[in-house]
C-alpha cells in the first residue's frame, strides 16, 4: 500500500515533523510503500486567485500528483492558535483547485476523492494539539477523505522524543502504530 505521510510544519525542530518521522517509520515497518513527504521541498506561495491566473506553480502541480498517487495519507498537525496551521490549509488550498488549463485537473478533488486519511498531532501543551485535530477532520471530510476513526495527539511532544526523534513512551508508540495500521487495512479495503 502506497502511504503519504507529511507534517503541516517546515520548522527544523517540529514536534510533527517529529512525528510524521516516527509513523514514516512504523508504517514501513508494517510493509507500507510510504513517502514521507517535507513541505520545505516545495515552491508552494500563498493561494491568490490573481497568481492562479496566470498558471498553477510547477510544485503544485507535482504535489498534486503525488497525492493523487498514494491512497492513504497520514497528516502530522501541529496546533497554532487552537487550529491547523496557515502552511497546512495553504497547501490543500492550492492541491485542492481546478487547473482549468489542464484537462486531467479540472476536478479540484482529483487528488483526494478516496483517499484514506489518519491524523496525528503533537504539541507541548497537555491536549497535544487535539484542537488542530477537530478543525482539520471537517477539512478532510469535505475534500472527499476517508478519515480513519482513530487518532493520536502527543500531549507534552517537547518530552515525547530521544535524541535520535524516536517516541520514548511505549503508550506513544503503540498509539502512533494503532493510526498506521488503521490507515493501511482500511485502505487496503477501499482499494480492493
Amino acid at each position: 500500500m502506497k502511504l503519504l505521510i507529511f507534517a503541516g510544519s517546515t520548522r527544523q525542530h517540529s514536534h510533527n515533523r517529529k512525528l510524521a518521522y516516527v509513523a514514516a517509520t512504523l508504517a514501513r515497518a508494517s510493509g507500507a510503500d510510504v513517502t514521507h513527504l517535507e513541505l520545505a521541498d516545495f515552491d508552494i506561495p500563498m493561494y491568490n486567485a490573481d497568481l492562479e491566473a496566470r498558471g498553477t506553480p510547477p510544485d503544485v502541480m507535482r504535489l498534486k500528483q503525488i497525492m493523487y498517487e498514494h491512497p492513504a495519507w497520514i497528516i502530522c498537525s501541529p496546533e497554532y492558535n487552537g487550529g491547523y496551521t496557515a502552511l497546512l490549509k495553504n497547501t490543500i488550498d492550492w492541491a485542492s483547485s481546478p487547473v482549468k488549463s489542464d484537462p486531467a485537473w479540472t476536478d479540484g478533488f482529483k487528488f483526494s476523492r478516496g483517499k484514506v486519511v489518519g491524523i496525528l498531532s503533537a504539541s507541548p501543551g497537555a491536549l497535544g494539539g487535539l484542537r488542530s485535530l477537530s478543525h482539520l477532520a471537517p477539512l478532510l471530510l469535505n475534500m472527499q477523505c476517508w478519515l480513519a476513526p482513530q487518532q493520536f495527539a502527543l500531549s507534552r511532544a517537547a518530552e515525547a522524543f530521544d535524541a535520535e526523534g524516536a517516541l520514548v513512551g511505549e503508550a506513544h508508540h503503540k498509539s502512533v502504530q494503532a493510526v498506521v495500521d488503521q490507515v493501511l487495512w482500511a485502505a487496503h479495503r477501499l482499494t480492493a
